[in-house]
């Protein structure tokens, strides 16, 4: 790879770096304006969805050993763009052992809440595990969801640990944070459905071809009752006795592609 105008930096005295740290390493509740995104697939998923990032950022041994996959990625922006650093910094900015140290410097994804909501979707409400709730944006991307709606008390959706749970759905499905749940279902043109053990049907029982807003709740205390009490659908999961319930990530997939199954057929 071409090294000419190529930026190094050697310090983790300086400034940028600091600020890269300080998103890599993430804030609980913080929402920033800028993320870091880190490794070759959600760099590639960002490039394809929104074009070239603020700053392409690599270790010197990517740059020395240019692996195939990243000369495009390397061409696409321009040299003002591309920042070298060394080793020991990247090895600081990495949430992942071993894997290549390339990052994206890019602004948050901003968007606007639709003034009806026609298409299926994910409402989460206070799901607070990173794990969790990357593997729902994961889930309801590749179930074909439209949007998905975070109410405040959810995990940062942009944090390094959901992104990386999410591996490229945030750029599948148009994510929504802090949202009013309650003053969302004004808007919604279709059934809300939700997940609870009192007076519910079997999901197996339900007819699902018609889009729905799927919500589901906070790891230990579920849906919040008065969100609970406007669902359309009160649907529950069989399964064996004995087990009080499922994971949310887990639920949410059964659910989503049961209907996808029915919508298939």
């Amino acid at each position: 790879m071409n090294p000419i105008s190529v930026r190094h930096l050697a310090s983790r005295d300086n400034p940028d770096f600091r600020f890269w740290l300080r998103l890599a390493q993430g804030r609980p509740g913080q929402r920033e304006t800028r993320i870091l995104l880190e490794g070759e697939h959600l760099c590639r998923a960002w490039l394809t969805q929104f074009g070239v990032p603020e700053a392409l950022i690599v270790s010197e041994d990517i740059q020395a050993r240019a692996p195939g996959w990243i000369k495009p990625l390397w061409q696409q922006c321009e040299s003002t763009r591309r920042i070298v650093l060394e080793d020991h910094l990247a090895q600081l900015l990495s949430q992942v052992q071993h894997g290549p140290a390339i990052f994206f410097l890019v602004e948050t994804p901003l968007v606007s809440l639709p003034a009806r909501i026609t298409q299926g979707c994910l409402c989460l409400d206070r799901v607070q595990d990173p794990g969790n709730l990357g593997t729902l944006l994961r889930t309801a991307a590749a179930a074909g969801l439209a949007d998905a709606f975070l109410s405040s008390g959810c995990a940062s959706a942009w944090s390094p640990k959901v992104l990386r749970s999410g591996q490229g759905a945030h750029f599948a499905i148009r994510v929504h944070e802090h949202v009013d749940l309650s003053a969302l279902l004004t808007r919604m043109d279709i059934p809300l459905a939700a997940t609870t053990l009192e007076a519910a049907g079997s999901l197996y029982q339900q007819d699902l071809r018609q889009p729905c807003a799927w919500l589901f709740g906070n790891e230990g205390r579920g849906v919040a009752p008065d969100l609970l009490t406007q669902a359309a659908l009160r649907i529950h999961i069989p399964q064996a006795d004995g087990i009080e319930s499922l994971n949310v990530a887990a639920a949410a997939a059964v659910c989503l592609f049961e209907q996808r199954r029915q919508q298939s057929q």
